[in-house]
């Protein structure tokens, strides 16, 4: 028998070498079922405009092609996207993955199917894989040059910037002009090049997969992302345009959305020849209810394109699973038959986040940053045209053509031919048993910079989704896939890339953690533990910051013209806090700019070390010492303001007007002495870095002179420090109490505060008490809107005696105060409550019996005079209900949380408070929820305040700790992630992941400093040494 002669195929006619045959397919898995027929070609055009040809039969449905497209491109989120062509109508429709191609397709070889993205998500972070992000930035860049994504000049040249950041890296106004003039990203594009350039000279040190994310979070925000405007005609023939988007159906009159109908108010969705009906459920709260709503649209064919993708728009958001089919009837049919095939987006998300898929490196088409070596298709698709080798860098000023036949770089390619070679990881069906993969990146593993592999990390085989180049863990030679690694620039000194845009938090969101991804994350992410500190000063910096505004800005606006305010306060707070202010600007811009030189984010960093922070503290500490007698002045500046109040009844409503806005999300007390407060911070963090550091390090002297230089400070100014923080407090409480005069007196010291149950003849009775250094008082809950408490009696100090008394009355936790006048019987919550408020009243009584009456010459001078202004009328109050102040309405007192939580609350635990001021991100995971949400969080004054991110001026919501525990989770609740808290009181349950070992520390650190009351009381006018 002859054999036939082998035929060279196109590939090895046009010089592309022999392929090894090398699989991508993980074990156990295979590449879509064929079914037999005669085979046709299928052109493919992908995201970034090239063509694909696939070999498949007549008879395959739709779902094995489009199987086929994301196999070929390892997609794993492939359900956010589909194939669309254009029908025999001209018009252009999804292709239907349960029909075959020979039953949608009349000339396949002459029909050119589109890849583009079907479903838009409300929010990018949901898409968990590098390459779905990077394939949506092609789409929302395809849709602003076709201008079906419409815009503002302002947002379309800020989404330009960040697409040629991706492009063309860091902004060179040459390069970033002469790229502009060469292509063209949105209509009447001349017009918006100096905009653009501006926007990208802002983006220095962005990776292109940054650049993707800021893309998405900026096109997220449009009216239109995602929006496909089919024309129709109300009854009264005006045209109009429906959409579909993950929330309903939306109507839309030319660009500008006139109406929206949400998927809880749709009962039904229908069409009968060219009507499209919605039918909505009733609405008790509207008299004039309209059941039906008819549009008229161009055709039957144009109503029915429409109906199904409101259909698969519906399941795909709504739902939880895919649809069961329904029975198909003996004789009758009615209706349509179309349902939705595939998996819902929950489904999507799931199976993403448990599953584990080695990252296959993808190429970035258009981008000259060698930032990723990535490549959208790894595979060579089984019949191609052409395969010349094109480089993928193009020189400054090149077009790009558009579309051209897809190029390759590599050395050894995979065959699509071999059945081995295909991976079914992208498919979007048939993948429930997945091999557990070593080589799924960590939560460092972010985007950003990276560098040339050393030989000895060549074999971790890690092959990461994000812009990376690491090496396979079975090629010693430093061999990727068959050709040696790319030098990549924008290297860190150690080879650590973090990535100033997206948490490591968010790139693991829902993913469980292997111990090689704790070895991805210690080699891509600074591990160092003066990189962690150093963090800390930048978040807290930055938080620091928007306080002083807070006093700078937004004070300043509301009381710099009014009258009621004096010229002697005006100057004393606003001459003070703004050269403070913009001092501490300038010295976060400098820690910013040296964090972001520590992990890699520029290429600045080759030219000397900047893996330290002590240089930038003891420069900005020498330059703040000439402003100490400013900080000096901020005690001033809180006396001033109290006077100024009671002299005003005007300025005190406006100043408890402005305490209820959003931006003053704590007291304007404390706001004012958050620059003595910020100085204790320096202090601490210096500590930490002389105490991490060995005396040898590069780094110790200066961090040990810049914390020489700030302990002086704190020297010179805790004296004030000491008056004030007490005076803060007689003020706060001057607002929670009404029935006494003249609370804030020379020589008082508050000490304790909390709830305790009073024994009378009604039997126990909840009762707030307030403990100073010369009286106790006993007060209730007044039925007032402001939520004050009223005083009952008060008790003074001198000559009285304590005692247990719980056997004596049969009372848990009792003891017995009995006073010059009269005696009162209290029970504590718990022994421990017991033993605190016993143990602070015996030192109160010793204090009492001892103090002389001097107090602090400040306090005395300026304030000898003082009168309680009377109670505030519930008129004038501007707080909710009996549960509190709502949310954007003002600070909730600390009183109030003690006696809704039944707790205690020392000054010893204020000062403590204050000493641990913390913020940054965090995730947060409800406790029935399945996500962990990303948010930037604030600790201080007792409480948690969540933003979505720092540079928020108010926070979405807050969470007052006392009275909460905080432990790590069990085993039994399945959280299986690193540097997770669990915060609960009673059935509230909160769970918070931070992004490393330190932070988790710290937060642990600070929030027990919240939730564990100090044991013993450290009195004011004591000679043992202040907390601060």
């Amino acid at each position: 028998m002859v054999e036939p002669e082998h035929r060279a195929s196109a590939a090895q006619r046009l010089g592309a070498q022999e392929t090894l045959g090398i699989s991508t397919l993980d074990p156990g898995h295979r590449p879509p079922i064929m079914p037999p027929g005669r085979h046709v070609s299928i052109k493919i055009r992908m995201l970034d405009d090239t063509e694909e040809v696939f070999d498949v039969s007549q008879r395959a449905s739709g779902k094995v092609v489009f199987d086929l497209v994301c196999t070929h491109l390892n997609l794993v989120e492939g359900d956010y996207f589909s194939l669309e062509y254009q029908d025999h109508h001209k018009m252009m429709v999804w292709l239907d993955l349960l029909k075959p191609i020979v039953k949608q397709l009349r000339r396949p070889k002459h029909t050119v199917l589109r890849f583009v993205v079907k479903f838009f998500p409300p929010d990018h972070t949901q898409l968990l894989e590098e390459l779905t992000r990077y394939l949506f930035a092609l789409q929302i860049k395809h849709d602003l040059a076709c201008g079906r994504l419409a815009c503002n000049d302002s947002s379309a040249a800020l989404l330009v910037s960040h697409i040629i950041q991706s492009e063309i890296g860091d902004f060179e106004e040459s390069q970033s002009r002469q790229h502009l003039l060469n292509n063209n990203y949105i209509p009447d594009q001349v017009a918006l090049i100096d905009k653009i350039m501006e926007f990208h000279s802002k983006n220095v040190g962005q990776t292109p997969a940054e650049s993707d994310y800021q893309l998405l979070e900026v096109a997220r925000r449009l009216e239109l992302y995602g929006v496909r405007l089919h024309p129709a005609k109300d009854r009264e023939g005006s045209k109009l345009s429906l959409a579909v988007a993950h929330t309903g159906v939306l109507v839309f009159q030319g660009h500008t959305k006139i109406n929206a109908f949400n998927w809880s108010k749709v009962r039904k969705l229908s069409f009968k020849r060219k009507r499209f009906l919605i039918k909505l459920r009733p609405d008790l709260n509207q008299s004039s209810y309209q059941d039906t709503l008819e549009f008229l649209m161009g055709s039957r064919d144009c109503c029915k394109v429409f109906w199904k993708i409101c259909v698969e728009y519906h399941a795909f958001f709504r739902l939880f699973e895919e649809p069961k089919p329904k029975p198909k009837p003996v004789l009758f049919t009615r209706g349509s038959s179309f349902r939705f095939s595939g998996r819902t987006q929950k489904q999507v998300i799931d199976y993403v986040k448990d599953s584990e898929f080695k990252k296959i490196p993808f190429e970035r088409k258009h981008s000259r940053v060698q930032h990723s070596s990535s490549r959208l298709s790894p595979l060579p698709s089984p019949h191609r045209p052409q395969v010349p080798k094109e480089s993928v860098s193009r020189a400054p000023g090149d077009v790009v053509d558009s579309p051209p036949r897809r190029h390759w770089k590599e050395s050894v390619l995979v065959s699509a031919e071999d059945p081995s070679a295909l991976r079914t990881r992208g498919s979007p069906s048939s993948q429930r048993n997945v091999a557990n993969s070593e080589d799924r990146p960590g939560p460092g593993a972010e985007p950003g910079p990276a560098r040339q592999p050393h030989p000895e990390h060549l074999n971790t085989g890690v092959v990461s989704n994000s812009p990376h180049l690491s090496a396979s863990s079975g090629n010693s030679q430093g061999m990727v896939n068959g050709q040696k690694p790319v030098e990549l620039c924008g290297h860190s000194p150690d080879g650590r890339q973090p990535s100033p845009l997206t948490s490591p938090l968010l790139n693991d969101a829902g993913s469980v953690r292997t111990d090689d991804e704790d070895e991805v994350r210690r080699k891509r992410f600074p591990t160092d533990k003066a990189y962690f500190i150093a963090k800390e000063l930048l978040t807290t910096e930055r938080t620091y910051l928007k306080d002083l505004e807070v006093v700078t800005v937004s004070f300043q606006n509301l009381v710099g013209k009014d009258e009621a305010a004096p010229d002697s306060l005006k100057s004393t707070i606003f001459s003070n806090f703004d050269p403070l202010y913009k001092f501490q600007s300038g010295f976060l811009r400098e820690v910013e700019q040296r964090l972001a030189l520590w992990e890699g984010r520029s290429n600045a960093h080759i030219k000397g070390d900047y893996q330290r922070i002590g240089d930038v503290m003891l420069k900005n500490l020498q330059g703040l010492k000439p402003l100490t007698a400013h900080l000096q002045k901020h005690s001033e500046a809180l006396v001033e303001l109290e006077k100024a109040c009671r002299g005003s009844r005007r300025l005190e409503v406006l100043v408890r007007d402005f305490e209820l806005q959003k931006v003053c999300y704590i007291p304007l007390n404390v706001f004012i002495l958050r620059p003595l407060h910020r100085l204790l911070h320096y202090k601490q963090i210096l500590e930490r870095l002389c105490k991490h550091y060995p005396p040898t390090h590069v780094d110790f002297r200066d961090c040990r002179a810049a914390l020489a230089d700030v302990s002086e400070v704190v020297a010179q100014l805790h004296g004030s420090m000491i008056k004030m923080e007490n005076f803060q407090k007689l003020l706060e409480l001057k607002k929670d109490l009404i029935g006494i005069d003249s609370l804030v007196t020379p020589g008082r010291e508050f000490i304790r505060l909390g709830c305790l149950s009073k024994l009378s003849g009604k039997g126990l009775q909840q009762r707030m008490f307030f403990l100073f250094n010369d009286v106790l008082l006993y007060t209730s809950r007044g039925m007032t809107a402001t939520n004050q408490f009223k005083v009952h009696g008060q008790l003074p100090l001198h000559d009285m005696t304590i005692r247990e008394s719980e056997d004596e009355w049969g009372v848990p936790h009792a003891f017995t105060l009995v006073g010059q006048r009269q005696s009162v019987v209290v029970a504590a919550s718990s022994l421990s409550e017991m033993e605190k408020w016993m143990e602070d009243i015996k030192m109160a009584i010793d204090l009492a019996e001892t103090s002389n009456g001097h107090t602090a010459d400040l306090l005395a001078r300026s304030l000898s005079d003082n009168k309680d202004p009377s109670p505030v009328s519930d008129s004038e109050a501007s707080l909710s209900g009996p549960s509190g102040p709502s949310s954007g309405q003002g600070p909730v007192p600390l009183s109030l949380i003690c006696w809704y939580r039944v707790h205690s609350l020392s000054f010893s635990d204020s000062c403590r408070s204050l000493e641990n001021q913390l913020s940054g991100n965090l995730l947060r995971k409800f406790k029935n929820s399945n996500g962990w949400q990303k948010l930037w969080v604030v600790f201080t004054n007792f409480s948690l305040f969540f933003y979505k991110t720092h540079q928020d001026d108010y926070p979405l919501a807050s969470l007052p700790l006392l009275g909460y525990s905080v432990t790590i989770p069990t085993e039994s609740e399945n959280i299986h992630k690193d540097y997770v808290f669990k915060l609960h009181f009673k059935s509230h349950v909160y769970y918070f992941r931070s992004e490393s070992e330190y932070t988790f520390e710290r937060w642990m650190e600070v929030i027990r400093s919240a939730t564990v009351s100090a044991s013993s009381t450290r009195i004011l006018s004591r000679k043992e040494p202040h907390p601060y």
